[in-house]
């Protein structure tokens, strides 16, 4: 079964509550959710292999450490996953970025695809999907079924916030993917949306209703 990893450090607990209130505008909404990603991002890349590198300081000689082998690759979904992209870019600006583009039907709550567009290397690379929000699960659960039909079999998913409904539901249908939160929340409600959730991520950062 994969791991789920709530990564609670002070910092990204206190944007998040910030983030969560209905007052907060798209401005720093934004703003909160790239410094977020970043912070997370640290633990999504934790366990990344190291080897030795020889290099020049201004002083000497000495070995330093450099990534070894573990090439990287960020796929948002589509709209609201590119909220976290950039803190990650940021992070990893060498990481090469491909799109899931999913909706969510209203009436059943499924996610309809309607675009992918992967880096050609993609089945080589380490893949972080993002979306702010793991409500029902469907979305994500149909973006790494895309993404393994591409050949990757290493993949991780990073989220805001998740609800207990979508973290088994990915679980079950990928248990070799980790899964990365800053919170677990409560449940879905009747309508799907997570409680007490933040409202529609993608609406909150692009300001659309």
């Amino acid at each position: 079964m994969s791991q789920v990893h709530v990564i609670n450090h002070p910092m990204i607990q206190h944007k998040l509550t910030i983030m969560r209130k209905k007052t907060t505008g798209s401005k720093d909404f934004r703003q909160l959710l790239d410094e977020i990603a970043m912070l997370m991002g640290y633990e999504v890349t934790r366990d990344l292999p190291l080897k030795d590198v020889e290099i020049e300081t201004p002083i000497c000689k000495t070995i330093g450490k450099e990534i070894s082998g573990r090439k990287l690759a960020i796929v948002p979904i589509l709209r609201a996953g590119i909220g976290l992209m950039g803190g990650l870019q940021t992070l990893v600006p060498v990481a090469k970025v491909g799109h899931i583009g999913l909706y969510r039907d209203e009436t059943t709550h499924n996610p309809v695809v309607y675009y992918c567009k992967l880096p050609f290397d993609i089945q080589s690379r380490l893949v972080i999907v993002t979306d702010p929000m793991l409500a029902t699960g469907g979305s994500a659960c149909d973006a790494i079924s895309m993404l393994k039909e591409k050949g990757c079999d290493n993949i991780r998913l990073m989220c805001l916030v998740g609800a207990p409904e979508g973290i088994r539901r990915v679980q079950e249908a990928h248990p070799d993917v980790d899964i990365y939160l800053a919170s677990i929340d409560e449940c879905l409600n009747e309508n799907a949306y997570i409680v007490p959730g933040l409202g529609d991520a993608g609406d909150r950062i692009f300001g659309t209703k």
